[in-house]
C-alpha cells in the first residue's frame, strides 16, 4: 500500500492515483448513484477505508456530499442542499413537464427573473422561441445557456460565486435584485410543506426572497420529490406565489396538504 493508501496490486483501480483525481471520480460516482457505502467505495477505488474516509471528509468539506455512519450521500436533507451536479441529473422528466407549463406563462416583451434552480433551468432552455424577452438571473449555467441568444436581453446578477450552486449570491446580489422590477419571477426550492416553501441555506433564502419581492407575479416550480419535506429555513408562505406547478407524481397526501392551505396549484402530466 502506498502513502496515499492505494493498494498497488489489487482493487479495481490498480494503478497509483493521487487523491484529487480519485476524489473527483468518487464524487462523480456518488452524484450518479445518489449514495454509497464507504466499504463499496474502498473496493471500487482500490484503497483503504481510512483513505476513503479522508476523501469523503474532503468532499463533504467542499459541499459535494454528506457523510453518515458507514457511507455517504448526495441526497438533500433538512440542513443539506444537494450539489448542483446531482440536481442536474435528478427528476429530469418531471422538471421538463413543469417547465413546459411554466413556459406558457411567458410572453414576448416580458422581463422574467430566473433563480439558480435546475427546475427553472429547464425553462431557460426553451426561451429562444419567445422573443423579444429580458431575462435576469444569477445562475451561471443559465447565463452561459442564454448568452448570445437572438432576441433575449440578458442581465446577470452579480455577487459572490458559489460553486455548490453554480450561482452568484450574497449581499451584492440581493442589492442588484432590489434595484429591479420584473413582470414574472420563476423559482424553485428544496422543500414544501405546511403552507410554506423551505430551504436549507440562509444565503439562498435571502436571494430568493429578494427575487420574489421584485416581481409582479411569482410562480413556484416543483418536482414532486419536494412536497411533504421541510428544511431549516422558511423561505416564504405559498400564498406569496400566484401558483405552484408540480408534476403528476405528487402523492394524494401532498396535494391534500396544498388544498388544506388553500394553495393555487396545477398538476401537469409528463
Amino acid at each position: 500500500m502506498d502513502e496515499d493508501g492505494a493498494r498497488t496490486g489489487g482493487g479495481r483501480s490498480g494503478e497509483r492515483r493521487g487523491p484529487a483525481p480519485r476524489q473527483e471520480a468518487i464524487a462523480e460516482h456518488v452524484l450518479s448513484a445518489g449514495s454509497a457505502t464507504a466499504a463499496e467505495l474502498a473496493d471500487r477505488f482500490g484503497v483503504s477505508l481510512m483513505t476513503i474516509h479522508r476523501d469523503l471528509d474532503e468532499l463533504e468539506r467542499q459541499g459535494v456530499v454528506r457523510k453518515y455512519r458507514g457511507g455517504v450521500t448526495a441526497q438533500p436533507s433538512g440542513v443539506f442542499e444537494s450539489n448542483v451536479a446531482f440536481r442536474r441529473k435528478s427528476m429530469l422528466a418531471e422538471k421538463e413537464a413543469v417547465a413546459r407549463r411554466a413556459l406558457e406563462l411567458i410572453e414576448p416583451g416580458m422581463a422574467v427573473m430566473l433563480d439558480d434552480s435546475t427546475s427553472v433551468l429547464a425553462v431557460a432552455r426553451r426561451l429562444a422561441g419567445i422573443t423579444p424577452l429580458t431575462v435576469v438571473t444569477n445562475f451561471l449555467e443559465g447565463l452561459n445557456l442564454l448568452a448570445g441568444t437572438p432576441g433575449i436581453r440578458l442581465m446577470a446578477l452579480g455577487g459572490d460565486y458559489d460553486p455548490l450552486h453554480d450561482s452568484f449570491l450574497g449581499v451584492s446580489c440581493v442589492e442588484a435584485i432590489e434595484s429591479l422590477t420584473v413582470d414574472l419571477c420563476l423559482v424553485s426550492t428544496s422543500a414544501v410543506s405546511g403552507g410554506f416553501a423551505h430551504h436549507q441555506e440562509q444565503h439562498i433564502v435571502s436571494v430568493k426572497r429578494a427575487m420574489l419581492a421584485s416581481a409582479a407575479r411569482n410562480v413556484l416550480l416543483l418536482d414532486h420529490s419536494k412536497l411533504g419535506r421541510v428544511a431549516l429555513h422558511r423561505l416564504a408562505p405559498l400564498s406569496a406565489f400566484e401558483r405552484v406547478i408540480v408534476d403528476a407524481g405528487a402523492s394524494e397526501e401532498a396535494l391534500r396538504d396544498l388544498d388544506e392551505h388553500k394553495v393555487d396549484y396545477e398538476v401537469v402530466a409528463p
